[in-house]
């Protein structure tokens, strides 16, 4: 298993703080965006484009590539920010998002963005999707992996068992789902609205690898990752467990910033505590 650097995890600790910096940038400009599930994102999103994911932002269409899909795609921003920062596009083109003309879409569309797998937004289908990616690999002889971004409100939806049972039936080890636990959706906590516990459980009874990380401590994730790669007889899901809004005090565990764009003095202060000069 191949360890991270003290260097290296402060390098990617500082890419995931930039993302929440884009994020928040996009969100204020477009006067729309979902900031909290974003900002409990960043380092899971930073480890996987910056550390893990096999990509070539010269080749988007490389068929050897690894698949990451955001299942919760109104998610939208952090995705943009990890795929321009990654090269695939100019972060210029983030002046546009949500243009009708523009190829940044309120949610991702894989047909109009480089280096999104998947067009998301209707909430549960990632893991189906994700089986379907990991099953044809497996057909054509291709040894790409497929990654899974799911939000734990989303979990509510019986697609995405349907997915499990499906990736779990055909022994699909080549997929990896991350949970975005952070306990907070659209209307309120997830534990009061529709209680997910036993989480882990019920992963393991569809059959699947469960480990667990904190989603905001850089090596966590990326040992859970590096675990998953050793895991050969089934998939594999990480319940990372994550604070909605992270790293801006007032948005924190508040289901009110779940879909809210924040104003001018907000957003003002959010730079600022993610340590942005305004």
């Amino acid at each position: 298993m191949a360890s991270l650097t003290e260097s290296r995890i402060l390098e990617l600790e500082q890419i995931g703080r930039q993302l929440r910096i884009d994020s928040l940038k996009m969100i204020h400009r477009r006067k729309a965006g979902h900031p909290g599930g974003c900002l409990s994102l960043a380092e899971i999103m930073a480890v996987l484009y910056f550390s893990k994911l096999r990509i070539d932002p010269e080749r988007p269409g490389w068929p050897e590539r690894d698949r990451l899909i955001l299942s919760k795609g109104h998610a939208a921003a952090i995705l943009y920010a990890a795929l321009a920062r990654r090269g695939f596009f100019p972060a210029e083109d983030w002046n546009r998002w949500g243009e009708l003309d523009c190829h940044l879409q309120g949610h991702p569309d894989r047909l109009k963005t480089p280096g999104v797998e998947m067009t998301t937004g209707l909430l549960g289908h990632g893991v189906a999707i994700g089986a379907g990616l990991a099953l044809a690999g497996r057909l054509k002889g291709l040894n790409y992996r497929v990654f899974v971004v799911l939000g734990d409100g989303e979990c509510q939806a019986g697609i995405v068992w349907e997915g499990a049972m499906t990736a779990s039936k055909y022994h699909l080890a080549n997929l990896v789902a991350i949970l975005d636990y952070n306990d907070v959706q659209l209307d309120g906590p997830v534990h009061e609205i529709m209680p997910m516990e036993p989480i882990a459980s019920k992963w393991l009874a569809f059959n699947w690898a469960v480990l667990e990380a904190d989603g905001h401590n850089i090596r966590q994730i990326h040992e859970a990752l590096e675990a998953a790669e050793n895991i050969h007889d089934r998939p594999t899901i990480i319940v990372a467990r994550t604070t909605k809004g992270k790293g801006v005090s007032f948005m924190e565990n508040e289901a009110y910033w779940h879909g809210v764009a924040p104003n001018d003095a907000q957003f003002n202060q959010a730079l600022a505590e993610l340590g942005e000069v305004v």
